[in-house]
């Protein structure tokens, strides 16, 4: 049963390549678009990214999309392309403060120190990619919300937007956890500024995302490789723990030339699922 796919993430190869995010969030999306599915992707438009040698096309309804984050009105708006050689249309997500000035490190700053406003800048990208829908008239049965990027993504489409209008009815969240790593860490006070809850059962000033994310998400996959299953580790996480129903894990090549076609088959059963 074929479903309309939002497909979420911070890389796509060639427009940002920084983490093997890049190639997964490249070919598994359009693994997915030949089984059938209606699968659009957004990424921030970096300001590296060049319009012209990608063709970014203005798309009016996607200009000065309205939101609130950290309790102020906000606005953004989007470009559209395809992933070259593909039918897999990709917007970018435009911010004159929050992606605009980055780098192609992306997540570091040119001399290799992490970015300290990483979940704030992802949390705006979050929220903002949220209040998409109703400007693209397009309503998805399912986000895939990939890395710590968007894990964000499941607690607040559950708290300000499930239910609101049309666009936002029986959405399911899907979360890809791809790797184990202090970008994963976010404090209580940048959690509460980009509006997600958490639960109380998760303790501690720094929470891990992946935790927080685990109780609205309505499916986790997880990412194993035989050099590092990070599931062991995860599932003695207590989010995650607690919602160990909720978990499907693919076990992945150490191979330069992971088996995407595998990938995307196991990501297509868990879809599945979710419609059961």
């Amino acid at each position: 049963m074929s479903k309309k796919l939002y497909y979420l993430t911070t890389e796509i190869i060639p427009f940002a390549n920084v983490t093997p995010l890049a190639e997964f969030s490249t070919k598994v999306p359009l693994l997915l678009q030949e089984k059938g599915h209606d699968i659009r992707t957004i990424i921030p438009k970096y300001g590296y990214v060049s319009e012209r040698k990608y063709i970014l096309r203005e798309v009016i309804r996607l200009r000065e999309i309205p939101f609130e984050y950290n309790g102020q009105s906000q606005s953004a708006s989007a470009k559209s392309a395809f992933i070259p050689k593909t039918r897999v249309q990709v917007y970018f997500l435009e911010d004159e403060k929050w992606f605009k000035p980055l780098s192609n490190l992306v997540y570091k700053s040119k001399n290799g120190r992490i970015l300290a406003d990483n979940a704030e800048r992802y949390g705006y990208f979050s929220k903002a990619v949220l209040s998409t829908l109703p400007h693209l008239f397009w309503s998805p049965d399912v986000f895939i919300c990939n890395g710590w990027q968007c894990a964000m993504v499941p607690g607040m489409f559950k708290e300000h937007f499930e239910g609101i209008n049309e666009f936002y009815n029986d959405i399911q969240m899907v979360m890809i956890i791809h790797d184990l790593d202090n970008y994963a860490k976010i404090t209580r006070k940048e959690l509460t500024m980009a509006g997600v809850p958490i639960h109380d059962s998760l303790k501690g000033n720094k929470l891990d995302i992946y935790d927080v994310g685990s109780f609205h998400a309505d499916a986790i996959i997880i990412l194993d490789s035989p050099s590092d299953e990070i599931s062991k580790k995860l599932l003695n996480q207590d989010g995650i723990s607690a919602n160990k129903d909720k978990v499907s894990v693919i076990k992945m090549s150490d191979n330069e030339m992971p088996d995407y076609q595998l990938i995307a088959d196991e990501i297509d059963t868990v879809l599945k699922r979710l419609a059961d």
